[in-house]
């Protein structure tokens, strides 16, 4: 087996995006890019990855798959749907958080994440960072799991993804030679050594 085949192997064996758990078929449509725009707010907080995951996939079984129908929500409706996802801690503040998100991408952006891209990663990011509860964090989120469909933002290795990759002993150098466009994202999330607990 040679080293290609090994590290796609080792990412089929341990990695997923945290889209893929959230159920974001992820493409580049204004409604998935929304999707992923929201994941990233809820996964900025100081909570579990898994339970930002559920709030997710709770917000967008809600209906509120657009930034117009998260706009026309009521905030209870948006706390009611996280609260079912079990993201407490945070919900009255992450739901006028999300009716803020909806007003600055229908203003700023008709609706549509596609014309967020700009010339560069890191005006994508500072862009992303203007968005009120998504820090660096969360932008780097964005960024790592978009690039698949954005593929003038691959490849992004950030910190979190760098970090396990030197934990299973893969060289960063070696995979961003070996990968195209069609592998991307590096997925960070189970990516770990065995009985090694995620988090976000």
């Amino acid at each position: 087996m040679d080293e290609k085949q090994i590290a796609r192997a080792l990412l089929a064996r341990h990695g997923r995006t945290f889209s893929e758990d959230a159920g974001i078929s992820l493409e580049d449509k204004p409604s998935p890019l929304w999707q992923l725009l929201v994941l990233s707010l809820l996964l900025s907080a100081r909570i579990s990855a898994d339970i930002a995951v559920a709030a997710a996939r709770e917000l967008f079984q809600a209906g509120y798959r657009t930034p117009q129908k998260m706009r026309d929500a009521t905030w209870q409706q948006r706390v009611d749907a996280l609260g079912r996802g079990h993201y407490r801690r945070y919900d009255e503040r992450t739901s006028t958080q999300l009716g803020e998100l909806a007003d600055a991408v229908l203003s700023d952006y008709r609706g549509d994440l596609r014309s967020m891209r700009g010339s560069s990663v890191a005006e994508l990011e500072k862009r992303l960072q203007r968005f009120k509860g998504i820090g660096p964090t969360g932008a780097a989120i964005f960024c790592r799991e978009v690039q698949g469909v954005w593929p003038d933002v691959a490849p992004f290795l950030d910190d979190r993804v760098l970090e396990h990759l030197i934990e299973l002993k893969c060289d960063p150098g070696l995979l961003r030679r070996l990968w195209d466009g069609s592998e991307l994202p590096f997925p960070a999330h189970n990516i770990k050594q065995p009985g090694q607990p995620a988090d976000q």
